[in-house]
């Protein structure tokens, strides 16, 4: 009995000893592991955008007149050359005031006095020329008896052709006054209301679209007088956009023409495809947000993917743009989070028989998640993302989970 009760403490002595041993051991460190890998491999620079309409068609009044209510309203499909976008009508007379009312009616009754003379004066003309024409007549039969000389004849036919010349400059001289009295009354004339509700009559100007498309701007959807060169609506095509960004200078030198890019968070489901087209060889300078003055480039952007991708994408609407940089189709590469300076190197935590590695690596180009690595690794190792204060080298670690894409 005594025995059994020596044993018993003696195996109880071990398990506390034991107990005390594990507990005093140090326990690995929980981490999350991320693996190394090849794959394709952006670097991108982002920027806001706005959605431009390639071209744009500016309907132009081309007269000075009246502009009845628009036909068309923002949003209108209209066909080339059939669609009536507008319709101008002659201008109505300005009002006159007290002094120039008067004025036109003083030389309303001077110009009737004018025609008046005028008239005065082809009866005279008429009275004259009868009188001649009957003196040629008695002339010629002296002259056929022999009564009279040749040249008597001859000055009495002359007589006549001028009195008929001088019987056409008063009755042409009567037409003019009549035509500048006509032109001085339609000085008084004054301007009336038009009927809303009446149809355009002939004299006016109806205006078709320039190019099919659909109606973006409306300057103004009411009746109102127009001058020659007013702008009147604006006409694009919505299936030709083009992307406008501007970014900073330092990183408008990273891209060349032709260079990929992505839309993103344009309101619609998916990324649309884009590629740079154009670069400004100048810069501008604006003041950002925070009161720094930068210089900026404006780059556009040709939108690659088809009209059906982009539903919904109108003229003028704000977009995410992603320009791509440069790019490997076959690139080593971890997530930055794994990255850390040491000793003025980059450097990172290898897994190596569940200890933790410390190992100096190469690193090339970086985007916001992912770094390329040119030397220290090899594929399919395994590193510590965000290794903290308690990582160091040789320390016991057990993955808390193992990150395969190293953007993660």
């Amino acid at each position: 009995m005594r025995m059994l009760r020596i044993i018993a403490g003696i195996s109880l002595a071990a398990i506390l000893l034991g107990t005390l041993v594990w507990a005093l051991l140090p326990k690995p460190v929980l981490v999350d592991l991320s693996e190394a890998r090849r794959g394709p491999m952006e670097v991108t620079v982002a920027g806001e955008g706005v959605t431009k309409v390639r071209e744009k068609w500016a309907v132009i009044a081309p007269v000075t007149g009246n502009t009845l209510r628009s036909p068309v309203d923002v949003g209108d499909q209209v066909a080339k050359g059939s669609t009536v976008v507008a319709v101008i009508q002659p201008g109505e007379p300005a009002f006159l005031d007290a002094r120039a009312r008067r004025l036109a009616e003083v030389s309303v009754e001077e110009a009737a006095a004018a025609v008046r003379l005028a008239e005065a004066n082809l009866t005279r003309s008429d009275a004259e020329l009868a009188h001649i024409e009957v003196e040629l007549e008695r002339t010629q039969i002296l002259a056929k008896r022999g009564t009279v000389s040749v040249t008597m004849l001859e000055d009495a036919e002359q007589s006549a052709i001028t009195a008929r010349a001088e019987r056409d400059v008063a009755l042409y001289e009567l037409e003019q006054r009549k035509a500048t009295k006509v032109r001085m009354e339609a000085q008084l004339s004054a301007p009336t209301m038009p009927d809303p509700d009446s149809e355009p009559g002939e004299c006016c100007l109806r205006i078709t679209a320039p190019q099919d498309g659909i109606v973006l701007d409306v300057v103004d959807v009411n009746a109102r007088l127009v001058e020659a060169g007013t702008a009147l609506l604006t006409i694009g095509d919505l299936s030709d956009l083009e992307i406008e960004v501007d970014l900073l200078s330092t990183d408008a030198v990273e891209i060349e023409s032709g260079a990929g890019a992505y839309v993103e968070r344009w309101g619609g489901k998916g990324v649309i495809k884009a590629q740079v087209r154009r670069i400004d060889p100048s810069a501008f300078a604006r003041v950002s947000a925070l009161g720094i003055e930068e210089q900026r480039v404006r780059l556009l952007l040709d939108i690659l993917s088809p009209p059906e991708q982009r539903q919904g994408l109108g003229d003028q609407y704000r977009v995410f743009v992603r320009i791509v940089t440069w790019a490997g189709e076959d690139v080593l590469q971890i997530s930055q989070s794994a990255l850390f300076r040491h000793a003025e190197r980059w450097a990172v935590f290898v897994e190596e028989d569940g200890r933790a590695a410390l190992r100096y690596v190469e690193v090339g180009h970086m985007t916001g998640d992912t770094a390329e690595v040119m030397e220290g690794l090899v594929p399919g190792e395994r590193v510590i993302a965000y290794p903290g204060a308690a990582i160091h080298s040789g320390v016991k670690i057990e993955p808390r989970a193992l990150s395969e894409d190293p953007g993660d």
